[in-house]
Formats: structure tokens, sequence, C-alpha cells
């Protein structure tokens, strides 16, 4: 091979492994932001699943019956206090 066609060959061959070397820092970047997202994804599952825990908690009966008594000092009506409505038939 002649000189003149080494040069543009050793050109090609050098841009093409600078190419390769940014190629593989390219992914290497990515995937360690690929590992952080799943990593905050997990963090979100727990947290929703905590608040789901919470939320049913928070919204059984006894609790809210609890809370209507002692926070606002709700009773159940007496039966003589009690109205019942029928629907009327036509």
């Amino acid at each position: 091979m002649s000189n003149r066609a080494i040069f543009p060959v050793l050109a090609l061959l050098m841009l093409c492994a600078l190419m390769l070397v940014n190629s593989q820092y390219q992914a290497r970047r990515l995937f360690m932001a690929l590992e952080r997202a799943q990593l905050r994804q997990r963090e979100h599952e727990i947290e929703w699943s905590q608040l789901q825990v919470e939320q049913s908690r928070l919204a059984k009966h006894e609790r809210i019956d609890a809370q209507a008594k002692n926070t606002l000092g709700m009773q159940v009506p007496a039966a003589n206090r009690t109205q019942y409505l029928t629907a009327g038939v036509r």
C-alpha cells in the first residue's frame, strides 16, 4: 500500500476508535441513569404501598366512629328521633 493510502485509512481508523470509545461511554452513562431510575421506581412503589396501608387504616369504620364520637361529640340518634321514609308506590 502506498503512503498516500495509509494516511486516510489511519485517520478513518482513529475516527472509528474514538467513536467506539464515545459510544461505550454513552452506554455506560445511560445504564447508570437507568439504574437510578429503577431505584427511584422501587422507592416510589414502597411509598405507594405504605400510603395504601395508611389509607385503609384511616378508613376503618371503627376509627371513623371513634373520631365522630370523641372529636365531634356525635352520637347515635335515639329511636324517638329517627324517621323512616318509605317510597310511595304510584
